[in-house]
Protein backbone atom coordinates (compact mmCIF):
# COMPACT_ATOMS: atom_id res chain seq x y z
CA UNK A 1 0.00 0.00 0.00
CA UNK A 2 1.27 3.25 -0.93
CA UNK A 3 1.93 5.60 1.84
CA UNK A 4 0.54 9.32 0.79
CA UNK A 5 -2.19 11.72 2.12
CA UNK A 6 -3.90 11.34 5.54
CA UNK A 7 -2.65 7.94 6.66
CA UNK A 8 -1.96 6.86 9.82
CA UNK A 9 0.22 4.16 10.62
CA UNK A 10 0.67 2.42 13.80
CA UNK A 11 1.54 4.48 16.93
CA UNK A 12 0.73 4.57 20.22
CA UNK A 13 -1.41 8.03 20.58
CA UNK A 14 -2.22 9.76 23.06
CA UNK A 15 -4.04 13.37 23.71
CA UNK A 16 -2.23 15.29 26.06
CA UNK A 17 -2.10 18.60 27.80
CA UNK A 18 0.72 21.32 28.21
CA UNK A 19 0.23 23.93 31.09
CA UNK A 20 1.73 27.07 30.88
CA UNK A 21 3.90 29.05 33.71
CA UNK A 22 1.06 31.94 33.09
CA UNK A 23 -1.51 29.36 34.22
CA UNK A 24 -2.76 28.39 30.53
CA UNK A 25 -3.83 24.41 29.43
CA UNK A 26 -2.47 23.40 26.00
CA UNK A 27 -4.24 20.88 23.71
CA UNK A 28 -2.17 18.96 22.06
CA UNK A 29 -1.18 15.71 20.79
CA UNK A 30 1.99 12.77 21.64
CA UNK A 31 2.26 10.14 18.81
CA UNK A 32 4.85 7.75 19.89
CA UNK A 33 6.41 4.53 18.23
CA UNK A 34 4.30 1.47 19.32
CA UNK A 35 6.87 -1.39 19.49
CA UNK A 36 9.93 0.33 20.52
CA UNK A 37 11.64 3.54 22.76
CA UNK A 38 11.79 6.61 20.49
CA UNK A 39 15.25 7.40 19.79
CA UNK A 40 14.47 11.12 19.11
CA UNK A 41 11.78 13.65 19.68
CA UNK A 42 10.24 16.15 17.50
CA UNK A 43 8.33 19.13 19.56
CA UNK A 44 6.51 20.80 16.33
CA UNK A 45 5.26 24.65 16.39
CA UNK A 46 2.59 25.02 13.25
CA UNK A 47 1.99 27.92 11.32
CA UNK A 48 0.75 31.53 12.07
CA UNK A 49 -3.04 30.36 13.76
CA UNK A 50 -4.56 33.82 12.32
CA UNK A 51 -4.29 31.92 8.56
CA UNK A 52 -5.42 29.24 9.52
CA UNK A 53 -2.33 27.51 11.23
CA UNK A 54 -2.60 24.92 14.17
CA UNK A 55 -2.03 21.21 15.28
CA UNK A 56 -3.05 19.54 12.32
CA UNK A 57 -1.52 22.02 9.67
CA UNK A 58 -1.05 18.77 7.19
CA UNK A 59 2.96 18.35 7.39
CA UNK A 60 2.76 18.33 11.33
CA UNK A 61 -0.13 15.97 11.31
CA UNK A 62 2.09 13.45 8.08
CA UNK A 63 4.43 13.73 10.73
CA UNK A 64 2.72 12.65 13.34
CA UNK A 65 1.05 9.93 11.22
CA UNK A 66 4.24 8.49 9.54
CA UNK A 67 7.55 9.09 11.70
CA UNK A 68 6.75 6.91 15.05
CA UNK A 69 6.69 3.95 12.70
CA UNK A 70 9.25 5.00 9.82
CA UNK A 71 11.41 6.49 11.78
CA UNK A 72 11.10 5.77 15.28
CA UNK A 73 10.57 9.38 16.61
CA UNK A 74 8.06 10.82 19.28
CA UNK A 75 6.22 13.64 17.66
CA UNK A 76 4.71 16.07 19.77
CA UNK A 77 2.01 18.57 18.34
CA UNK A 78 0.23 21.28 20.29
CA UNK A 79 -2.32 24.30 19.40
CA UNK A 80 -0.28 27.84 20.99
CA UNK A 81 -2.44 30.21 22.86
CA UNK A 82 -5.98 30.46 21.52
CA UNK A 83 -5.60 28.58 18.75
CA UNK A 84 -8.34 25.68 17.95
CA UNK A 85 -8.50 22.27 16.05
CA UNK A 86 -10.68 19.11 16.32
CA UNK A 87 -8.62 18.58 18.94
CA UNK A 88 -9.76 21.41 20.76
CA UNK A 89 -9.11 24.75 21.92
CA UNK A 90 -5.83 26.46 24.09
CA UNK A 91 -6.69 28.84 26.34
CA UNK A 92 -5.18 32.37 25.85
CA UNK A 93 -5.24 34.42 22.87
CA UNK A 94 -3.07 34.65 20.17
CA UNK A 95 0.15 37.02 20.98
CA UNK A 96 1.68 37.32 18.02
CA UNK A 97 4.65 35.21 19.03
CA UNK A 98 5.39 37.24 22.55
CA UNK A 99 3.45 35.46 25.29
CA UNK A 100 3.96 32.17 23.13
CA UNK A 101 7.44 32.08 24.53
CA UNK A 102 5.33 30.24 27.68
CA UNK A 103 4.02 28.00 24.90
CA UNK A 104 7.17 26.68 23.16
CA UNK A 105 8.80 26.49 26.87
CA UNK A 106 5.97 24.40 28.39
CA UNK A 107 6.42 21.97 25.57
CA UNK A 108 9.79 21.41 26.41
CA UNK A 109 9.05 21.07 30.43
CA UNK A 110 6.33 18.41 28.59
CA UNK A 111 8.96 16.70 26.88
CA UNK A 112 11.43 16.78 29.99
CA UNK A 113 9.02 15.57 32.58
CA UNK A 114 7.62 12.61 29.90
CA UNK A 115 11.58 11.65 30.01
CA UNK A 116 11.67 11.79 26.01
CA UNK A 117 15.18 11.80 24.29
CA UNK A 118 16.42 14.29 22.17
CA UNK A 119 13.93 16.99 21.28
CA UNK A 120 14.69 19.11 17.99
CA UNK A 121 11.96 21.55 17.83
CA UNK A 122 10.21 21.74 14.17
CA UNK A 123 8.62 24.99 13.08
CA UNK A 124 6.88 25.84 9.86
CA UNK A 125 6.58 29.49 9.25
CA UNK A 126 5.35 31.58 12.09
CA UNK A 127 6.36 28.14 14.27
CA UNK A 128 10.19 29.08 12.71
CA UNK A 129 9.74 32.46 14.36
CA UNK A 130 8.86 30.93 17.93
CA UNK A 131 11.60 28.44 17.67
CA UNK A 132 14.38 31.28 16.20
CA UNK A 133 13.12 33.31 19.42
CA UNK A 134 12.85 30.94 22.30
CA UNK A 135 14.78 27.72 21.19
CA UNK A 136 18.03 28.86 22.41
CA UNK A 137 16.76 28.78 25.71
CA UNK A 138 16.09 25.34 26.24
CA UNK A 139 17.82 21.83 25.93
CA UNK A 140 17.17 20.86 22.79
CA UNK A 141 19.29 19.30 20.26
CA UNK A 142 18.74 21.71 17.54
CA UNK A 143 16.13 23.20 15.16
CA UNK A 144 14.73 22.45 11.75
CA UNK A 145 12.85 25.49 10.04
CA UNK A 146 10.34 25.27 7.37
CA UNK A 147 9.43 28.12 4.98
CA UNK A 148 11.06 30.60 7.46
CA UNK A 149 9.32 33.76 6.77
CA UNK A 150 11.86 36.15 9.24
CA UNK A 151 8.74 38.31 10.42
CA UNK A 152 9.13 38.36 13.65
CA UNK A 153 12.58 36.99 14.18
CA UNK A 154 15.24 39.95 14.05
CA UNK A 155 18.38 40.02 12.51
CA UNK A 156 20.15 40.02 15.98
CA UNK A 157 17.96 36.79 17.16
CA UNK A 158 18.73 34.99 14.00
CA UNK A 159 22.52 36.17 14.58
CA UNK A 160 22.29 34.86 18.17
CA UNK A 161 22.24 31.13 16.80
CA UNK A 162 26.04 31.85 15.45
CA UNK A 163 27.69 31.19 18.76
CA UNK A 164 25.36 28.28 19.30
CA UNK A 165 26.64 24.92 18.77
CA UNK A 166 22.87 23.53 17.90
CA UNK A 167 22.23 22.63 14.18
CA UNK A 168 20.08 24.52 12.58
CA UNK A 169 18.40 23.06 9.18
CA UNK A 170 16.48 25.49 6.97
CA UNK A 171 14.14 24.07 4.23
CA UNK A 172 13.70 27.27 1.93
CA UNK A 173 11.34 26.68 -1.16
CA UNK A 174 12.02 27.55 -4.28
CA UNK A 175 8.73 29.56 -4.84
CA UNK A 176 7.90 30.57 -1.27
CA UNK A 177 5.27 33.75 -0.61
CA UNK A 178 7.78 34.97 1.43
CA UNK A 179 11.36 33.85 1.66
CA UNK A 180 13.10 32.45 -1.19
CA UNK A 181 16.94 31.16 -1.55
CA UNK A 182 18.71 33.80 -2.46
CA UNK A 183 17.17 36.08 -0.19
CA UNK A 184 17.48 33.57 2.67
CA UNK A 185 20.98 32.79 2.35
CA UNK A 186 21.98 36.53 3.05
CA UNK A 187 19.67 36.64 6.15
CA UNK A 188 21.00 32.91 7.49
CA UNK A 189 24.39 34.33 6.66
CA UNK A 190 25.29 35.72 10.16
CA UNK A 191 24.73 31.72 11.41
CA UNK A 192 27.99 30.22 9.48
CA UNK A 193 26.73 26.71 10.31
CA UNK A 194 23.04 26.63 8.92
CA UNK A 195 22.33 24.40 6.71
CA UNK A 196 20.05 25.90 4.12
CA UNK A 197 18.57 23.73 1.77
CA UNK A 198 16.74 25.62 -1.29
CA UNK A 199 13.79 22.93 -2.26
CA UNK A 200 13.37 23.11 -6.14
CA UNK A 201 9.64 23.75 -6.90
CA UNK A 202 9.07 23.80 -2.95
CA UNK A 203 6.27 26.85 -2.46
CA UNK A 204 5.28 27.82 1.34
CA UNK A 205 2.68 25.69 2.27
CA UNK A 206 4.44 22.01 0.70
CA UNK A 207 1.37 21.21 -1.10
CA UNK A 208 1.60 17.58 -2.92
CA UNK A 209 2.55 14.42 -1.95
CA UNK A 210 5.88 14.90 -3.55
CA UNK A 211 6.89 17.74 -1.32
CA UNK A 212 5.76 16.10 1.66
CA UNK A 213 7.70 12.98 1.61
CA UNK A 214 10.92 15.54 0.65
CA UNK A 215 10.17 18.12 3.58
CA UNK A 216 9.96 14.52 6.18
CA UNK A 217 13.31 12.96 4.58
CA UNK A 218 14.76 16.20 5.34
CA UNK A 219 13.17 15.81 9.04
CA UNK A 220 14.35 12.65 9.68
CA UNK A 221 18.23 13.26 7.74
CA UNK A 222 18.84 16.06 10.36
CA UNK A 223 17.36 14.02 13.49
CA UNK A 224 17.72 9.51 12.77
CA UNK A 225 19.65 9.47 9.16
CA UNK A 226 19.57 5.71 10.27
CA UNK A 227 16.31 5.45 9.26
CA UNK A 228 16.39 6.65 5.12
CA UNK A 229 15.53 6.14 2.84
CA UNK A 230 12.13 6.68 3.96
CA UNK A 231 9.89 3.81 2.66
CA UNK A 232 7.03 4.85 -0.05
CA UNK A 233 5.13 1.50 0.70
CA UNK A 234 3.23 0.06 3.72
CA UNK A 235 2.70 -4.02 4.25
CA UNK A 236 1.74 -3.59 7.82
CA UNK A 237 -1.99 -2.89 9.47
CA UNK A 238 -2.70 1.17 9.16
CA UNK A 239 -4.94 3.59 11.28
CA UNK A 240 -6.95 5.28 8.57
Amino acid sequence: MEIRGPMLLPAHREDVALTTVDGLTLVGELALPDRTAPVATLVTLHPLPTAGGFMDSHILRKAAGRLPALADLAVLRFNTRGTTSPRGTSEGAFDGGASEVFDVAAAIDFVRERGLPRPWLVGWSFGTELALKYGRDHDIEGVILLSPPLHRATAEEVAAWAGDSRRMVVLVPEFDDYLRPDEARERFSSVPHAQLIAVEGGKHLWVGENQTRRVLTEIVAAVNPDALPLPVEWEGPVEG
